[in-house]
């Protein structure tokens, strides 16, 4: 069963890696409270999505992902914050502890998903798709809080370090373009 599970995922992460239209909105994951879902439910928005950490030292950026967030959801723009302990261990919580810690600590109400793995071997197919040949910004995620724009037509359209904080003038700017606002 786990080769059938291997393969099945392998299948999904080459399609993805072709190129096929629309296929970020087809890899499957689970939201922060264990339910599967895809980026589907978002097609037409403008996506930032972001590999977080409850105990990093750009955890402060919540806050700011929460303002940004707030100001343009309504003009279209989603924020997925996608957990991982893949960095100094600064993600060791359960999902039902990290989403406490997000709306206690940053009154998070963006969409969170549950904890995976954004590096390595063990890789989601979904950071596979945002990191590997031929995404137009391929390599590893350096650490917590890199950001991923995915524009309204599903192409990734930027790629930001660690240190990009969510109210960069780079960011907001090429968000602001997607948007059309």
């Amino acid at each position: 069963m786990k080769t059938i599970l291997k393969l099945c995922i392998a299948v999904v992460a080459m399609g993805v890696l072709s190129g096929s239209a629309g296929s970020l909105y087809e890899i499957p994951f689970k939201d922060i409270e264990g339910k599967e879902m895809t980026l589907e439910k978002f097609k037409g928005k403008t996506v930032l999505v972001v590999n977080v950490a409850s105990r990093c030292g750009y955890t402060p950026q919540y806050k700011g992902l929460q303002e940004l967030y707030t100001k343009y959801k309504d003009k279209g723009l989603v924020i997925v914050g996608f957990p991982s302990n893949d960095f100094g261990a600064q993600e060791p919580g359960t999902d039902s502890e990290i989403l406490a810690f997000c709306k206690s600590k940053f009154d998070v109400t963006f969409p969170m998903m549950s904890k995976i793995t954004v590096k390595g071997d063990g890789k989601h197919p979904f950071y596979k798709a945002l990191t590997e040949k031929p995404a137009p910004f391929p390599g590893e995620v350096s650490w917590n809080f890199n950001k991923f724009l995915i524009g309204k037509n599903g192409e990734i359209l930027a790629r930001y370090k660690s240190g990009d904080a969510p109210d960069s003038k780079n960011l907001i700017s090429q968000i602001e373009k997607d948007l059309g606002v």
